[in-house]
Parts: C-alpha cells; sequence; structure tokens
C-alpha cells in the first residue's frame, strides 16, 4: 500500500508564518480603509446638513440656527452647541435639558418627524449629526470622553467664535446679541468661510490640545489632526489639515467673515 503523505511540522509552521506575515501585511491597509469611510459617510452627513442648512436660511435670510440660554443670574448667550442634534450629558449651557424638539435645525433634517418633547423619557437619536469617525476628545474640567455626539448632542459644531476663545470680541457668524451674520459685502470668502465642522476644527483653541484626532489611527498621536467641513457655499471639504496653534486663517478655510476681523471695530 502506498503510504499517505501528510504536512510536516516545518511546513506548517511556513504556512502559519506566511498567515501572519499576510495579516501583518493587510492589517494597517485594512484599518485605513476603513478610517477612510467613516470619513466619506462623515462628509456625506454633513452634506445632507447642509441641505438643511440651506432650507433653513431660505425661511431665516442670513441667520444660522442659535438658541439663547440664560447660562448665570442676569446674563445670556447664544450656544452653538444647540443649533440641533439631541439631548446631550453636559450639565451646563442648556446641552443636557434642550433635547431634539428644541434645537432649531432638527426640522429641516428629520421633515415630518416630531421629536418627542424634553420631558418625555428616551432620547431621540438623530444619524445626521453623529460622524462614525467621531472618538470625542479631551474637554476641559471634564477629562476624555469617547464622543461629542453623546456629550453635546452633535459630532458637529457651528462657526461661532474663533479659536482665540468665545469672548465677544472672538465671536463669527453669530454675533453675541444673536440675529443674522455679517452681511454678504463683508463675506468676500464664502467658498473659504466655514460654517459647519467636526469638532476636530476646535481642537487648538486658545493654543491648547484637545485630542480630537478623528481621521487618524489611535496609535499614531502626532498624527496631523484633520476636520470635515461645510462652507457657506455649501459645499464640504474633507480631511483638511488644521495646524497647531491659533491659526484662524489657512490656505483651505478661514473661521473670519474678513480677513481684517480680529482687527477692525465691530
Amino acid at each position: 500500500m502506498t503510504p499517505r503523505r501528510a504536512f510536516t511540522l516545518i511546513e506548517l509552521l511556513v504556512v502559519i508564518a506566511v498567515i501572519a506575515l499576510l495579516v501583518g501585511i493587510l492589517l494597517p491597509a485594512l484599518g485605513s480603509a476603513r478610517r477612510q469611510a467613516r470619513a466619506v459617510v462623515c462628509a456625506s452627513r454633513l452634506q445632507q446638513l447642509g441641505v438643511a442648512l440651506t432650507l433653513y436660511l431660505n425661511d431665516y435670510p442670513d441667520q444660522l440656527p442659535q438658541v439663547r440660554v440664560d447660562v448665570a443670574p442676569g446674563f445670556s448667550s447664544n450656544i452653538g452647541a444647540l443649533f440641533g442634534g439631541k439631548k446631550g450629558s453636559l450639565p451646563s449651557y442648556g446641552i443636557n435639558e434642550y433635547g431634539a424638539e428644541r434645537r432649531p435645525l432638527n426640522p429641516y433634517v428629520l421633515g415630518s418627524v416630531t421629536p418627542p418633547p424634553d420631558d418625555q423619557p428616551g432620547n431621540m437619536e438623530i444619524e445626521a449629526f453623529k460622524s462614525p469617525a467621531d472618538a470625542g476628545g479631551n474637554i476641559p474640567f471634564l477629562g476624555h470622553v469617547d464622543s461629542m455626539y453623546e456629550l453635546l448632542g452633535s459630532s458637529y459644531t457651528l462657526n461661532d467664535h474663533t479659536l482665540d476663545g468665545d469672548d465677544p470680541q472672538f465671536v463669527t457668524l453669530i454675533p453675541q446679541e444673536g440675529g443674522r451674520m455679517p452681511s454678504s459685502t463683508l463675506m468676500a470668502q464664502p467658498h473659504k468661510i466655514w460654517v459647519l465642522g467636526t469638532h476636530t476644527i476646535y481642537n487648538y483653541q486658545q493654543d491648547g490640545d484637545r485630542g480630537h484626532n478623528w481621521f487618524a489611527p489611535p496609535s499614531r498621536s502626532n498624527a496631523q489632526i484633520a476636520a470635515n467641513l461645510l462652507f457657506l457655499d455649501m459645499h464640504v471639504g474633507s480631511q483638511l489639515p488644521v495646524p497647531k496653534g491659533v491659526v484662524n486663517t489657512t490656505d483651505h478655510y478661514t473661521f473670519l467673515p474678513t480677513p481684517d476681523w480680529l482687527t477692525r471695530t465691530h
């Protein structure tokens, strides 16, 4: 009888080594593909919000969705984070009080769907405001959070102040007293002025580092921060580099309604 041939131990080890090598080569590529896919979906949702924002601006010309909240006795302020989305968990600025029913952009995103009142149990999820790339970040006085969507109710934020801070002299597209954006004659570059974006755009506010690195491998702590942005002309820029420090204008975007915004007399 002819003896049955089988794998030797050496052959088996060689096969295992080859498989391990292939996995080692393919895993980074697969991880990069997943991150790229999340970035594409994130940009797509930002474009969806752009359509809703266009409809909103048709009803409220030149006025971004905004909510004014009493933040201290005798003092109220516009809270950009309340422009749309769901109720968040942050116990201040109305974030954990204003649910989907009272966030002004939501009707233009949801159409005929009516969000439940804020006093009802549960919390409505609105996927359009949730980026699959949302990895949270380091929040002053709170530490690390896993999701900006869960913290604030949206993975996206309005351009309502510069990287210098949120004091009155640094407001941008929402005046301190509320109301309309600066007149269109002032905004000479609608293709470059961003209006909605991922929270990564504020990563270096006041020269800090909030760890909003959504589009890079978690192991690369020194990776380039990037942001997905919706501009005033309603086009979307994907994975635009965000330089370190307080840099309000780059080759790709600007926070400022006019180049001399921070030095002019408002």
